[in-house]
């Protein structure tokens, strides 16, 4: 992935484990347990593994679980005080999952058909990194990430048939176009993204908030295993077995946001979660689209107001998307043609001339160049132009516009 969106790999770098990824064991499984330690979005847990990297940063907190924090001599006052906290909510956990058997030394405890994905990797989606400290210290994949252009499409649960027909025929015209539709796997707007991308043979990613072993809402289960059999992939970053919870969901919609080039509001009503994702995407600077819905419409309220405060961009169809994620001129929406109007291909000197005609009374040409601002030599030629092109008619005293 690129810094704007993605899942194109990065290279690698550090030492090479066991596993022949370019990432060393102990640090892997440290950042696995890290995710089973640390809630999403723990931007303190975030911050110390950079400091110290996954594994010492997990012997750290076990050391100093039970009982009074060593602190970093050079910890200010501020972030003393964030640590000590964070410690003592991490401890009761951290004892847990030690009797449980997680720690750098080994895989998880986990039997689930999940791989652990981390920073270094080839298929880490570097588009997480613009999370900065709240990025995930792992990701859990079932399926392949691959390497292809991102955009998220999101919405309503309680989406309308208008916000569903319309996501589908999104995300039919982005799979054509060979970009991955990334989305939450709910109901609604979600799942019809997922089903339009399937539908049109492409490959989607669904993002869940539990583990990646257990399809929330369970009735989109089967949606979910099409998702990974297709080449997509589900996605979570708590281990196997985990639960979704409200903040877990919240904090998802961010990996979500920075997943994708782009994020696509489909139809979110006032105070729709779907609006937390494009308030993230907006946080690390990825463009966000939405797509108005009647105006007497609660399910597109959300939309609405995303674009009276000039936080989104009016899309209506792929082709509006597909510029929004990607490159001005590579991937321009194509003008749309309207009607043809009589005045079209007419030079602007002749349009001027044409509207200072009159309908009933005719006007002496000295009077349309007057009216038109020209001179009577350059009004002569435009309605000579005029009358041949059927816009114009010569009355004898003078000269009026034909109907258009």
């Amino acid at each position: 992935m690129t810094a704007e969106g993605g899942l194109t790999g990065r290279t690698t770098t550090g030492p090479v484990g066991t596993d022949g990824r370019g990432v060393g064991d102990e640090e892997r499984w440290a950042r696995a347990a890290w995710s089973a330690l640390a809630e999403p979005g723990d931007e303190v847990a975030g911050a110390l593994l950079a400091q110290l990297g996954a594994a010492e940063a997990w012997r750290w907190v076990v050391a100093n679980a039970g009982g009074r924090t060593a602190l970093p001599q050079s910890a200010s006052p501020r972030a003393a005080a964030r640590l000590s906290r964070a410690v003592a909510r991490w401890g009761p956990r951290a004892r847990r999952l030690g009797v449980e058997g997680w720690s750098p030394g080994g895989p998880p405890p986990t039997r689930a058909a999940a791989r652990v994905v981390v920073p270094g990797d080839p298929d880490w989606p570097s588009g997480l990194d613009a999370l900065g400290a709240g990025a995930p210290s792992c990701l859990w994949v079932r399926g392949e990430l691959g390497a292809a252009a991102v955009v998220a499409l999101v919405g309503a649960r309680a989406a309308t048939a208008y916000g569903e027909g319309v996501a589908v025929d999104l995300a039919v015209g982005l799979a054509r176009a060979g970009r991955v539709v990334v989305s939450g796997g709910a109901y609604g707007i979600d799942a019809a993204a997922h089903r339009g991308a399937l539908a049109a043979g492409g490959r989607t990613v669904v993002v869940v908030a539990g583990g990646v072993d257990r399809a929330y809402p369970a009735g989109n289960a089967r949606l979910v295993e099409e998702a990974v059999a297709s080449g997509g992939a589900v996605v979570g970053e708590v281990p196997p077995g985990s639960l979704p919870t409200r903040s877990r969901f919240l904090q998802r919609n961010r990996l979500i946001a920075a997943l994708g080039s782009a994020t696509v509001v489909v139809e979110a009503a006032w105070r729709s979660g779907a609006l937390s994702t494009a308030h993230h995407a907006l946080r690390i600077g990825r463009p966000v689209g939405a797509v108005p819905g009647p105006v007497t419409s609660m399910a597109s309220a959300g939309c609405h107001r995303l674009l009276r405060d000039g936080a989104a961009v009016c899309v209506t169809d792929a082709a509006e998307v597909l510029e929004l994620a990607g490159a001005i001129g590579t991937d321009a929406a194509p003008e749309r043609e309207g009607p043809a109007r009589a005045l079209d291909g007419v030079d602007p000197l002749a349009r001027r001339v044409h509207d200072a005609l009159g309908t009933r009374a005719p006007r002496p040409a000295e009077t349309v160049a007057r009216a038109a601002g020209v001179s009577s030599a350059d009004a002569i030629a435009a309605l000579g132009l005029l009358e041949l092109a059927g816009l114009a008619r010569n009355e004898g005293g003078g000269w009026t516009a034909s109907p258009v």
